[in-house]
């Protein structure tokens, strides 16, 4: 499997730059603006719904209006043009946001039960995570569903949503079966298990790193982000 998680495939090579969500978000043709701004939302949903609901203590449906509310005022008031990729990641400056915008909402105050006490968030976050963890891990986490949700769809176009069925049974269980218990219950040797899952694999590397290029500034802040998250 160490093979098959080498950044960009053979001799580490990486995919073609394709063009930024992040640059189409601030583009002055309404064309490119609109895809830019829904790859950016659809990649930070929850990674801002989870945030919103550790570091600020908020309900369920107070997160979920948060959250679009958000998203909505960074939009509006063009949130994303204030991004300088000098001066750190972009995932980054987007927490800075979603912060500030939590702070100064109004509606925000008046719905909380009890303050935001960040001490008493890491006693009681998982493994005493910060807040700025629980958004890393929470983004990650988005990244690579949405990635696999790819993957099904582009093997299922191919003709091979077996391949996808053998990497779903053996790869996202939580307890996986042996090569051998896959083999028998989809009917094929072993050696094709071994196959399905390496080429399952390769492709949903090429995928991660496809929407990971759509929400990096260029290529040395997706280098940096590629190589950690693929490490």
């Amino acid at each position: 499997m160490d093979a098959d998680t080498q950044i960009g495939g053979q001799h580490g090579r990486f995919p073609e730059t394709h063009p930024s969500a992040i640059s189409a978000a601030v583009s002055d043709d309404a064309a490119r603006r609109r895809p830019g701004q829904e790859a950016i939302i659809a990649a930070y949903w929850k990674p801002a719904y989870r945030y919103i609901r550790l570091r600020w203590r908020s309900s369920n449906d107070d997160a979920k209006d948060l959250t679009q509310s958000f998203f909505a005022a960074a939009i509006e008031k063009e949130f994303f043009h204030g991004y300088d990729a000098r001066k750190g990641t972009f995932r980054t400056f987007l927490r800075v946001c979603l912060d500030r915008f939590l702070i100064n909402e109004k509606k925000f105050a008046s719905r909380q039960k009890r303050s935001a006490d960040f001490e008493s968030f890491e006693r009681d976050a998982p493994g005493g995570e910060s807040p700025e963890d629980v958004f890393e891990r929470e983004w990650t986490r988005s990244l690579f569903e949405a990635a696999i949700g790819d993957l099904r769809n582009t093997l299922s176009a191919r003709g091979r949503s077996i391949c996808f069925e053998v990497f779903e049974r053996y790869d996202l269980e939580e307890n996986p079966a042996s090569y051998d218990q896959v083999a028998r219950d989809f009917g094929i040797s072993a050696s094709t298990v071994t196959n399905y899952l390496a080429a399952a694999r390769r492709e949903l590397r090429k995928l991660v790193l496809a929407r990971l290029r759509s929400v990096t500034s260029g290529d040395r802040e997706f280098q940096r982000e590629a190589r950690a998250l693929l490490k």
